[in-house]
């Protein structure tokens, strides 16, 4: 017999991932391609284009990494709705222009509606913007989000890892990401995990 601790880790979780137009489309592909979930995907139309150059794959590939794939000017999709069923919902990377959409209510495409969905039914929201320096525009957007429930998480890998490549510091930062949702990972070295008590 299962018990109940139990059935929640063997459980896939159901996330909503948003890839919007910002530098850091690395992060998101990380994610899919590591994360043992049920990912429900939408892709920004600002986002091919950087996928490609920061990747150098294309957007097919994101694609087929996810369970679920939907357009981001579907605001009608069922992922729009409250009535859709999530365990957390994650935007990365997430670009000012969304941020400040999502702070402002706008839901104007499928991440925005999705997000604001996400907010209104106080379901877990992490958005993680890549972008420096902040603006006061855009700090105050972030305080606006956090208050209303959403979780803020730059794209800062940490240095007490001692990272030796590019990809130890993507792995940080995806794996503190999964943290978040709940996700099992072990993408992220914890802080002397090597210490037994």
């Amino acid at each position: 017999m299962i018990c109940s601790s139990e059935y929640v880790l063997m459980k896939k979780l159901k996330i909503v991932l948003g890839i919007t137009g910002a530098s850091g489309s690395v992060l998101a592909q990380r994610f899919l391609e590591t994360a043992n979930s049920e990912v429900h995907l939408v892709i920004s139309s600002n986002s091919p284009q950087v996928i490609e150059y920061e990747t150098g794959m294309n957007v097919e590939y994101f694609k087929k990494l996810a369970s679920y794939v939907y357009d981001d000017h579907d605001v009608a999709a069922r992922i729009s709705s409250g009535s859709f069923i999530f365990d957390a919902m994650v935007i990365m990377p997430c670009s000012m222009n969304t941020l400040a959409k999502v702070a402002s209510g706008i839901s104007d495409s499928l991440i925005t509606r999705a997000a604001a969905v996400s907010l209104k039914e106080r379901r877990r929201l992490i958005i993680v913007p890549r972008e420096m320096p902040l603006s006061l525009i855009a700090l105050e957007n972030m305080e606006r989000l956090t208050r209303a429930g959403a979780i803020i998480a730059p794209a800062m890998p940490a240095f007490y890892t001692r990272p030796e490549t590019v990809d130890d510091m993507i792995n940080f930062v995806v794996g503190r990401i999964m943290d978040l949702c709940g996700i099992s990972n072990d993408l992220v070295k914890r802080w002397k995990e090597e210490e037994r008590d």
